[in-house]
């Protein structure tokens, strides 16, 4: 299939610039260096889906500054349509530190106040590319203020209204939210709309307050509108929930150096899997060939530092595949 005939998938939502340390497992304050990396999930997610040879674009805003350009370019460098991209005058383009620790987890300090991002507007849509969509996908950072949370609404009504499939990747930065109420509260209120969501065990348990391991607790999470339900185990792999059957999906082991971006990878292979097929819902071995594949994709972004410049082609992913077939045959 190529890109032309590929279905569109529309990302809205933030990007910004994380300044990522040079070592890993120093403080913000020890740090040396930083290395500028492109950032925001929704940003990453519609890379992750042109780097595999799919088609998306990216609806947000970033500032009138080098760093919203040079995002712009980024976007338009990876193929993604960046025509729902507004340029605010008065804001910056956000920024994030990120930490990471010895293990490739991270923390972020973010500067937003406010960024140009949380000034979208509903009128600054670009409704036309946003009901071209076939899959519609968001997080929740976009939901934290005003006027931004009402674009989000608009867009996601009208995405609703004209039959588009909507994904969800709440994406939980509690730093960035009031209280970690506030955030439980703004991330439930738009639940019951999405046809599928995908959470992290990490993001389950914030979420339920309870075990994230156990069944009853994800299906706590369960709607009626929902397809499909994925949560991501790291490197464990994922699980999964339909109306009709659930089930795990091993991970793949590789030696992680910076896990930013690793979920947006996943959640950007797997959107276009769906896009492609949406009898995968229906079809658990479809379904966990799909998240097989996209195990291995947010595996294989691991292993470079940043976000965009990590996110796999389609063969890498398959390379990392059939080894691991290879390896367990013996």
């Amino acid at each position: 299939m190529t890109n032309s005939e590929s279905p569109l998938i529309v990302a809205f939502g933030e990007m910004l610039i994380d300044f990522v340390p040079d070592t890993a497992g120093v403080s913000l304050a020890e740090s040396t260096g930083f290395l500028k990396a492109p950032g925001g999930a929704p940003a990453n997610v519609a890379c992750a889906i042109t780097k595999l040879g799919g088609k998306s674009a990216f609806v947000g805003k970033v500032g009138d500054d080098e760093f919203g350009h040079m995002l712009i370019n980024i976007l338009k460098k990876n193929g993604v349509n960046a025509e729902g991209v507004c340029v605010d005058t008065h804001a910056r383009t956000a920024l994030a530190f990120v930490t990471l620790r010895k293990d490739g987890e991270r923390e972020f300090m973010f500067y937003r106040n406010p960024s140009a991002d949380m000034l979208l507007k509903d009128s600054e849509l670009n409704m036309p590319l946003i009901k071209q969509a076939k899959i519609f996908h968001y997080g929740s950072i976009s939901l934290i203020s005003e006027p931004c949370r009402s674009a989000h609404m608009a867009a996601m009504k009208a995405a609703k209204d004209a039959g588009i499939m909507l994904s969800y990747d709440p994406n939980v930065r509690l730093p960035l939210w009031p209280s970690a109420d506030a955030a439980r509260e703004g991330i439930k209120s738009i639940w019951n709309q999405a046809d599928f969501i995908k959470v992290s065990d990490d993001e389950v348990q914030f979420l339920t307050q309870g075990d994230a391991e156990k069944d009853d607790v994800v299906l706590s999470l369960w709607h009626d509108n929902l397809k499909l339900l994925v949560v991501t185990d790291g490197e464990k792999g994922c699980r999964y929930y339909t109306k009709k059957f659930k089930g795990k999906v091993t991970g793949f082991s590789v030696k992680a150096v910076d896990t930013t971006g690793a979920g947006d990878a996943f959640v950007g292979s797997f959107l276009l899997s769906m896009a492609k097929d949406m009898s995968i819902f229906e079809d658990e071995t479809k379904l966990k060939e799909a998240l097989s594949f996209s195990n291995a994709c947010g595996a294989i972004c691991t292993t470079q530092k940043g976000a965009i410049p990590a996110l796999p082609t389609q063969s890498a992913a398959l390379e990392l595949i059939s080894k691991s077939k290879s390896k367990s045959m013996f």
